[in-house]
């Protein structure tokens, strides 16, 4: 549902920049990175004063001397946190993929944590109108792709808050691949998951605030009363080293910036037969299978693909797919990271391993088509087309995107 920009900017507060953050913008591209909670803290929490709070987090909800935000704003007097809300792998990580902590009392806090994870809806209105909260906050490091399930745990809140009126605040945090132009196919509707709720491109190349404010002025059924706290410092060139962050692993798969800047492409393989290196030190950088060999790297570097180069790579899964044998395949450099696009190289990937290796197959349940969005590059690379044939279908609704996207963004 399209709902009126006036009605969403009624409803929407972007808090501004401290006092103390210039406000010449050509000062402001130079000062340190401040993150959305950093933000906060400087005005003493004043967006949470008198309020209720609880908090949507995981292990990235770290202060920058690696302080978890929930131990933090426990031990403030000036804040009422009663619950804590854990998305996939927990609230203090301690669940692998596709699992969760559950409800519990957190030992190091006393306050109650609720499991949102796989639950939405109806399900979670009652489990935020049962925790007595009356303002909801979200602090998560995203890694800037669509089927990234955490940037639908926030939309997944946030609809589920509207109904009790809830009050939602975002603390914003960088888009660790930067917030360059969006890249991709869009999810058609027909093909909507926990991977992918809303048609937004596969590497959307926005923070989780200005996600935000476009899950509330295109997509939730009315406008919740949304505060997004921005960061200061940041540009959308910015790569998340830029900043001087720690890096929290933000789910156990993503252990580093580099996995994050390959993974909006690289992850399609968990569509396919082949492993997206799950169970090595490089995750969706290694990428193989038993019978694959030196062809597939020879193959994928032909396409000349712009910021990456491909090697021959041999490597032996600790759990996943191919546990325990040793199994053939690429290993993603990238060498440029401004030029690289992860979307168009996964393509590549995927149509050069098809052609060279006779044992490619999809996942039986097409799982490919959720995280693409659709059946259209399953369809199109079993019928032969090339990389950029099948980059060139989503052109006319990524543009479409992009000019949707183009109103939420928060940072230049």
């Amino acid at each position: 549902m399209r709902l009126s920009r006036r009605a969403v900017l009624s409803a929407t507060t972007v808090l501004p920049l401290t006092a103390s953050t210039p406000a010449d913008a050509s000062v402001r591209r130079r000062a340190p990175l401040r993150t959305g909670f950093e933000n906060l803290a400087a005005t003493g929490y004043a967006a949470l004063r008198g309020r209720r709070v609880g908090i949507v987090t995981n292990p990235t909800g770290v202060t920058r001397d690696l302080r978890h935000i929930v131990d933090v704003l426990h031990a403030d007097r000036r804040v009422e946190l009663t619950a804590v809300f854990g998305p996939e792998h927990g609230f203090r990580g301690t669940a692998q993929a596709g699992g969760s902590e559950g409800r519990y009392d957190d030992p190091a806090t006393g306050l109650p944590v609720y499991d949102t994870y796989l639950t939405s809806g109806r399900a979670l209105t009652e489990v935020f109108a049962a925790s007595g909260v009356d303002t909801v906050v979200f602090d998560i490091q995203d890694v800037g792709a669509r089927f990234y399930t955490y940037v639908w745990t926030l939309y997944d809140c946030m609809a589920a808050a509207q109904p009790l009126g809830l009050r939602f605040v975002v603390l914003d945090r960088p888009n660790p691949v930067s917030g360059r132009a969006a890249q991709g196919p869009v999810l058609h509707r027909e093909f909507a998951s926990f991977v992918g709720r809303e048609p937004i491109a596969q590497a959307h190349g926005m923070t989780v605030a200005e996600l935000a404010r476009l899950f509330n002025g295109e997509f939730l059924a009315a406008p919740l009363a949304l505060t997004t706290v921005r960061m200061s410092g940041w540009r959308r060139s910015d790569f998340f080293d830029t900043g001087a962050l720690p890096w929290v692993p933000p789910s156990p798969n993503m252990p580093t910036p580099d996995t994050a800047l390959v993974y909006a492409g690289t992850c399609l393989f968990e569509g396919t037969n082949l492993s997206e290196g799950r169970g090595t030190t490089r995750p969706f950088e290694l990428l193989g299978a038993e019978g694959v060999d030196g062809r597939w790297a020879a193959a994928v570097g032909r396409l000349r693909l712009p910021g990456v180069h491909f090697r021959e790579a041999y490597f032996a899964p600790t759990f996943s797919k191919f546990q325990g044998r040793t199994v053939g395949g690429v290993q993603l450099h990238v060498d440029d990271r401004a030029a690289y696009d992860p979307v168009r190289t996964g393509i590549g990937l995927l149509v050069t391993a098809r052609r060279v290796w006779s044992g490619f197959a999809w996942r039986a349940d097409h799982w490919i088509d959720r995280l693409t969005g659709s059946a259209r590059v399953r369809t199109m690379i079993d019928a032969g087309a090339g990389t950029d044939e099948v980059v060139a279908a989503w052109r006319d609704e990524l543009a479409a995107f992009s000019r949707v996207r183009e109103q939420y963004l928060l940072y230049g």
